[in-house]
């Protein structure tokens, strides 16, 4: 049960888009952090319990049109864990995001697209999951009803087998001030079942640099389900390094 359930907490794709699992084709300026924050999150699988406390991603922006993006979370194992430690840092990653072609996300005309390569790192307790590496592909469009991402992934996953990803992210009319968002999920692993997940939830943007966003995720991988709550904020602040140069 072990393989299967690692897999439904910590999908390949590097989380850098709250409250998704995959992420869209813009970085953060140059010069700001993004700190993406989910204090408190909940994930039932079966009979088992986990906590998420917390879940941290930190996007820098390091030049213009790149980030550097670290991300971790923490879970506590609710109920008997076999003598096991109740605690485990997963999906810890270092990766770097560029934007390959500026476009409706940049407030230019046509499809964004970003390239991001990450090292994905195990964990510094001395857990049972491994380094990896991965490669993805970025294509996002905004139009004036709904925002599309697409996302591709290529990775040597943490089990050291290679495996690739794919899905899609939609959200509903960007001016709005609370926007529905939903979430569609595959990734197929060597010698590992293929894991299926969707998403529904909400982004609400109180500020240009700040927003709060929750969802539901479902989950399925070799006959095992999970559900996952998700809740938390992105918050943008000037850190003065790189000078931000504003687009005119």
């Amino acid at each position: 049960m072990a393989a299967p359930l690692l897999a439904l907490l910590c999908p390949l794709p590097a989380r850098a888009y709250r409250p998704f699992d995959q992420t869209d084709a813009s970085v953060a300026e140059a010069g700001e952090v993004e700190i993406e924050l989910g204090p408190l999150g909940f994930v039932k699988d079966g009979t088992d319990r986990t906590l998420v406390v917390p879940s941290l991603t930190l996007n820098w922006g390091f030049a213009e049109g790149f980030e550097l993006v670290l991300e971790a979370r923490e879970l506590l194992q609710l109920g008997p864990v076999g003598g096991a430690s109740r605690w485990r840092i997963d999906g810890a990653a270092l990766s770097v995001k560029g934007v390959l072609r500026e476009g409706s996300l940049q407030e230019r005309a046509g499809v964004s697209v970003a390239s991001e390569v990450a090292a994905l790192l195990p964990d510094p307790r001395g857990g049972s999951s491994g380094a990896g590496a991965q490669a993805a592909l970025i294509a996002s469009r905004r139009w004036t009803g709904a925002t599309v991402h697409l996302d591709g992934a290529v990775a040597w996953a943490r089990t050291h087998r290679p495996g690739v990803a794919g899905g899609v992210i939609v959200e509903v009319h960007d001016a709005w001030p609370v926007r529905p968002v939903a979430e569609l999920l595959v990734e197929a692993e060597r010698d590992a079942p293929t894991l299926f997940s969707g998403l529904a939830g909400a982004i609400w943007r109180i500020r240009e640099d700040l927003s709060f966003d929750a969802g539901l995720r479902r989950a399925r991988a070799g006959g095992v389900s999970a559900t996952e709550v998700r809740a938390g904020l992105t918050w943008a602040l000037g850190v003065g390094f790189p000078p931000v140069r504003r687009r005119s």
